[in-house]
């Protein structure tokens, strides 16, 4: 036995995002796409992205695991796509054609896809097989096996799903749900940079999440002033280790952002803006998930551009994507 004492876990935890890094610069032109799959699949910019953190994981993990490299990487993160999916559906028992109403209460008809809004009559092996035929021009074979099934079954599927695509459907209304008031006092506090005010709107066991990038923990972590991800102007991150790649700072101006709360299909948001060489722009938006009347969890979307680009977008708000990552591609 080896007496070298053990990586400490901030060695580890070194190690591991730097392996991490080194694979999603591999895999990072493929992320639009799986991105657009999932959100065929989930419906909403937000499962999306979430679901877009899982595949990657997951595939992170298997590959760790493969004794061979992936003969096709487009198809295989289909295919871990399609799998947790598939499963997650299975778990929520969701039953074809019933769309749950949180979902339903923050997708409007007027600004969502005509496709997006159809396909969630499907049962999970129906859409994922009609959203890889008609949307990616899949073939036959290369559907089923990113299903793990058999080209009778995705016929079967194919046939099954475009006949209830051709059934008329019944309108919905959203849902007016009036914005809740501890992100009135988040974006007060934000705007006046008063951390303690920050702090104690969180619970205590509240997490905040620069999506893919880096998760932290509790009102502490907002005292520090780095919980949030964009209280100061970009600049060198200590918690990360890690300073802002080139590309983030062209027509930047280094002032604090703006915080705003916006609505958005049902649902109250944030929009953060900041300050650019031909005027303010929205950069990154937040997301709370609200237990009484404080936040139990904080997510920020900087490092998401497809949610960010759709978010703005239907919002009809000036706005600049951020690419995946901070880091310089060591590929």
């Amino acid at each position: 036995m080896s007496d070298e004492p053990r990586d400490p876990p901030k060695t580890l935890a070194g190690t591991l995002r730097g392996s991490w890094q080194r694979f999603l610069d591999v895999y990072e032109p493929l992320r639009p796409e799986i991105y657009r799959y999932c959100r065929y699949l989930t419906r909403s910019s937000w499962d999306a992205e979430d679901l877009v953190q899982d595949v990657l994981a997951r595939a992170f993990v298997t590959l760790g695991c493969l004794a061979q490299d992936v003969p096709n990487p487009r198809a295989w993160l289909f295919r871990v796509a399609s799998n947790l999916w598939i499963d997650r559906m299975r778990k929520t028992r969701e039953v074809p054609g019933d769309v749950p109403e949180a979902v339903e209460a923050r997708e409007p008809r007027a600004t969502r896809e005509a496709a997006g809004t159809l396909i969630a009559r499907l049962s999970p092996q129906e859409r994922a097989a009609v959203v890889l035929k008609d949307a990616f021009d899949l073939s036959l074979e290369e559907i089923a096996e990113t299903l793990s099934t058999s080209t009778g079954t995705v016929k079967s599927a194919l046939h099954r799903g475009r006949g209830k695509l051709a059934a008329p459907e019944a309108p919905d209304v959203e849902a007016q749900v009036p914005a809740p008031a501890v992100l009135d006092a988040f974006c007060a506090a934000f705007n006046a940079r008063d951390v303690d005010r920050l702090a104690s709107l969180l619970l205590d066991t509240s997490t905040a999440e620069i999506v893919g990038i880096n998760v932290e923990y509790g009102p502490e972590a907002a005292r520090r002033g780095s919980f949030w991800g964009a209280l100061q102007p970009l600049a060198w991150n200590d918690e990360l280790d890690c300073g802002i790649a080139d590309h983030l700072l062209v027509g930047y101006k280094p002032s604090p952002p703006r915080a705003e709360l916006r609505r958005h299909r049902g649902e109250s948001i944030v929009l953060f803006w900041h300050a650019q060489d031909d005027g303010e722009v929205v950069r990154d938006v937040g997301r709370a998930e609200i237990v009484g009347d404080r936040i139990a969890r904080w997510r920020n979307y900087f490092f998401s551009p497809e949610v960010v680009a759709e978010i703005c977008g239907e919002l009809a708000v000036p706005f600049r994507t951020n690419g995946h990552r901070y880091w310089r591609a060591t590929t």
